[in-house]
């Protein structure tokens, strides 16, 4: 199979395929005489859980782990639970987060007038905006494809 081929059947763009290859998160393809890159079903099967692990909003370094322990015929389902347990504490956190901005979103929505005149409360809000120094984070990103969770440090 192409790469176009292998995209339409596994639901992974052929952008996202060469930036997996880039990366290392999927074995270079074998290439034919003419340069183009061959694929197998294997590939596809790979790059579908992939893509699933991308739609639970895994981190590429959890799919890295995640890849190595589908791999390990022999390894312990609890390190995959681990894994697992981690994303849902992730994900439970964020949308913690996206509620507290959707109520603080409304409440300054509500007391804007909405009018002609130019005093608004939402653009006050943002321009008064003081930073906590110690509490000073990368902001969460949210798009496209999902939720870029902010690492969890087990231990």
């Amino acid at each position: 199979m192409n790469i176009g081929d292998v995209a339409r059947a596994s639901g992974v763009s052929t952008k996202m395929i060469r930036y997996y290859e880039t990366i290392g998160l999927i074995p270079p393809a074998s290439r034919s005489e003419s340069g183009y890159r061959n694929y197998g079903d294997k590939d596809v099967h790979t790059l579908r859980f992939i893509r699933r692990a991308r739609d639970l909003g895994f981190t590429v370094e959890q799919m890295v782990d995640l890849l190595a322990l589908w791999r390990d015929r022999s390894r312990a389902s609890s390190e995959v639970k681990k894994i697992a347990l981690d994303q849902v504490e992730i994900l439970e956190r964020k949308a913690e987060e996206l509620k507290a901005m959707s109520r603080t979103l409304q409440h300054l929505a509500a007391h804007c007038h909405g009018d002609e005149r130019p005093d608004c409360p939402i653009l006050d809000d943002l321009a008064e905006a003081k930073v906590n120094s110690d509490k000073v984070r990368e902001p969460a990103r949210f798009g496209r494809n999902g939720i870029d969770p902010v690492r969890v440090k087990s231990g």
